[in-house]
């Protein structure tokens, strides 16, 4: 086989062989570093990543102050991507657009003229539309960055320097946030309170071994621009800036409004953080329509400047709060915001930090620029003192002085020689006018240089003075909160520190419309529901064979209990029975009830009320109906029978005796006082059977009589003496005219 040549490369250099794995590894790397630190994590000394800076740094070159004229972004995104920021256009506009959206960031750093977008979702105009200048925060953020605060370096390109980090005399980390994806990790921090943040600050410098605990009382919890109800509980708060992870549940602010009439109607005010308005109705809307919002009717968006959203509630007879709890659960009216405190430490090392730690770094950020500007101008006013010093020189020998320079051709170093000067003193005095030579220029000398000299003094002795230092960073921390929190009109807080959500049990009968029905079930089991509330009818036909058995007048919002032979009570919605127009359907298909079941009694299910259960060996109890409500199709066991014994009489305790029929014929009536009450179990003997078992009971009341139905004719019995006993007793014959079906009705 021929041989492959294998060529030199173009440039004539060497071909170095490298594992695929390992070229990977140095590249995804170099990217993954790259990211982090130059791209997606914010610094903790500024709370800007490098973009923003850079932004921030160009507009300030370019003399954008708060009090200047505004000029075109188009002009300052040139200079960014021109001079610091080799990215696209759009991605750095994108990033300007949001420092001046005050519904992005709680204090905007850009004040921006035109259109720079709305809450809902709407895209600014193109960069070369609007305007914009610094505001007073970004002013404060860029203090000092003249007068060797902090470094610099130079730009991709080395035409340019750029700031590192920004002096920062506003904590813009916590109090703007920050959000960022980077390689294998992310950070997310919720913007907070200024003035609170001042607070926190301050009592750390006075204390600084200060606990989470105690700074949380300053620092409650995030403060949106948006506002809304942060509802979490404060061990969830407390947790979350104890170790840098967590998140806050925001709820959207929302209030009742009277129509008059019984009629209300909710109006939400504010939503929660970085929810798109426009998407937020669409979505609802949406939900509306699959009706999967029950409680909701309609929703409009009545908003101008503000957020006016109204909610229609399906009827008045809903709950506002069942109403807002519905919305709460299915909608984005709640938001779960994050808190991943990720930042670099000192513009290198990523790590997540708590919330002593964020301060304390801000803190050791304003001592190291303090230490810098301080020394920087001393290092000024020494420079300036020499030249004073020099000037003072040739005040007090004026015409020496003069006649030096007239009669020489290099005046400069017989100055320096006859007076002692330095090289700086005798330029700048060559370099003076002649009108500076008055008596009164002089005098100003002399007050500029005992000033001067005093303020050498006191930057001296706050260099060697730790506790002074400390004391100017709190009084700048003071003019800040004056500044921007308590001075600021929207530095006031916005978001509501609320209490952790309850759960709120929405009941049934608000997700359904309440309208009256007669539930009709028949011998074998077929039950059905008929609109309005009807009388029992020939008119209602049955399956061949069947017949009918129960017929109840209730509403679409009742619960339906069925009481079967096996000891078991089943649940059914009313909403949820089959229509009345054919035979229905078997109650066998609608919970598990088995095939050796049959129905002892079909009620309607009345909360607070009290049922008396008994089996056919006469043994039974009372028990509270609120505990016998089933939640799931296998139901709930309340009495036990088991072998051949059988639940055979259910029925709703209205009034103070029971009587009770047997198979064997014999009637008994007790006190409903000797019957206990239990949630579950065999009960006691209530009758007494030599042959057969229970039949029927029914209760009623005493004085009024014991009633039942023979043949369509009600019969009733008040001289109940002879059938009166004690429970467990066998009783006697019932009185004449009662059915031979030994049933009440």
């Amino acid at each position: 086989m021929a041989k492959v040549a294998t060529l030199p490369p173009a440039g004539g250099g060497s071909i170095r062989e490298q594992a695929l794995m390992e070229a990977l590894g140095e590249r995804y790397l170099a990217y993954a570093l790259s990211t982090i630190t130059s791209r997606s994590l914010p610094d903790v000394r500024d709370g800007l990543k490098p973009v923003h800076r850079r932004l921030l740094y160009a507009m300030r070159q370019l003399r954008l102050d708060p009090q200047s004229a505004f000029k075109k972004c188009a002009r300052v995104v040139g200079d960014v991507i021109g001079k610091y920021h080799p990215h696209g256009d759009q991605a750095v506009y994108d990033a300007m657009v949001r420092l001046a959206q005050s519904f992005s960031v709680r204090y905007p750093l850009v004040d921006g003229q035109g259109n720079f977008g709305n809450i809902d979702g709407d895209n600014a105009a193109a960069m070369r539309y609007t305007e914009a200048r610094l505001t007073a925060i970004a002013e404060a953020m860029l203090e000092g960055i003249e007068e060797d605060a902090v470094d610099f370096r130079p730009t991709y390109d080395g035409s340019e320097v750029e700031p590192v980090v920004l002096p920062a005399r506003f904590p813009n980390l916590l109090a703007n946030g920050s959000s960022g994806i980077a390689v294998g990790m992310a950070t997310s921090i919720p913007p907070h309170n200024a003035g609170e943040l001042c607070d926190a600050l301050l009592h750390l410098i006075k204390f600084p071994r200060a606990t989470i605990g105690k700074l949380i009382e300053f620092v409650p919890g995030p403060d949106f621009p948006t506002g809304g109800v942060l509802a979490e509980a404060p061990e969830s708060i407390r947790e979350a800036y104890a170790t840098g992870r967590g998140s806050f549940r925001l709820r959207a602010r929302w209030a009742v409004e009277k129509l008059g009439r019984g009629t209300w109607q909710i109006v939400v005010t504010e939503i929660p953080f970085q929810v798109q308005k426009s998407r937020l109705i669409e979505k609802i809307a949406e939900q509306l329509n699959d009706k999967k919002l029950p409680l909701l009717a309609d929703i409009r968006d009545e908003s101008a400047d503000d957020v006016r959203i109204v909610l229609e509630p399906r009827s008045r007879s809903v709950e506002p709060e069942h109403l807002m709890e519905m919305m709460f659960r299915s909608t984005d009216f709640e938001a779960r915001i994050p808190l991943n405190m990720n930042v670099l430490e000192e513009g290198r090392t990523p790590k997540v930090m708590n919330l002593r730690e964020v301060l304390q770094a801000f803190l050791d950020h304003r001592h190291t620029v303090l230490l810098r500007r301080s020394r920087f101008r001393l290092q000024r006013i020494e420079e300036r003192l020499e030249i004073l010093e020099g000037y003072l020189i040739a005040y007090l020998n004026l015409d020496k002085v003069i006649r030096i320079i007239r009669d020489s051709d290099e005046p400069k170093p017989k100055l320096v020689k006859a007076f002692k000067l330095t090289d700086n003193q005798a330029e700048a005095i060559l370099n003076m006018r002649l009108r500076a030579l008055r008596r009164l220029e002089e005098m100003e000398i002399r007050g500029e240089h005992e000033k001067l000299s005093a303020e050498r003094r006191e930057i001296k002795r706050l260099l060697k003075d730790h506790d002074r230092r400390w004391a100017v960073i709190a009084e700048e921390i003071r003019k800040t909160r004056r500044e921007f929190g308590e001075g600021l009109a929207e530095g006031k807080r916005r978001t509501e520190i609320g209490a952790a959500p309850k759960e709120v049990e929405v009941p049934l009968e608000s997700f359904v419309e309440k309208e009256p029905i007669t539930v009709v079930c028949s011998a074998m089991g077929w039950i059905r529901a008929l609109k309005g509330h009807q009388e029992p009818s020939e008119d209602v036909k049955y399956k061949e064979g069947d017949q009918g058995r129960f017929w109840l007048k209730a509403e679409t919002t009742d619960k339906v209990l069925v009481f079967a032979s096996n000891g078991r009570f089943y649940t059914l919605a009313g909403d949820k029975l089959p229509s009345g127009r054919g035979h229905g359907e078997p109650v066998r298909l609608m919970v598990d009830l088995p095939n050796e079941a049959q129905i002892v009694q079909l009620l309607v299910h009345r909360p607070g009320r009290k049922l008396v259960v008994a089996a056919s060996d006469g043994r039974g109890f009372m028990v509270p109906e609120d505990q016998v409500v089933a939640q799931t199709r296998a139901g709930k066991q309340v009495l036990n029978v088991k072998d051949a014994v059988k639940a055979a009489g259910c029925a709703a305790v209205d009034g103070d005796s029971l009587a009770l029929i047997g198979e064997n014929r014999k009637l008994l009536v007790v006190p409903m006082a000797e019957v206990p009450e239990l949630n579950r179990g065999r009960g006691v003997r209530l009758q007494r059977y030599r042959d057969g078992g229970l039949s029927d009971l029914k209760t009623f009341t005493r004085k009024d009589g014991l009633t039942w139905v023979n043949a369509g004719r009600t019969f009733s019995e008040t001289a109940l003496a002879p059938w009166a006993g004690s429970r467990g007793q066998a009783g006697r014959l019932p009185p004449k005219g009662f059915p031979k079906s030994n049933r009440f009705a």
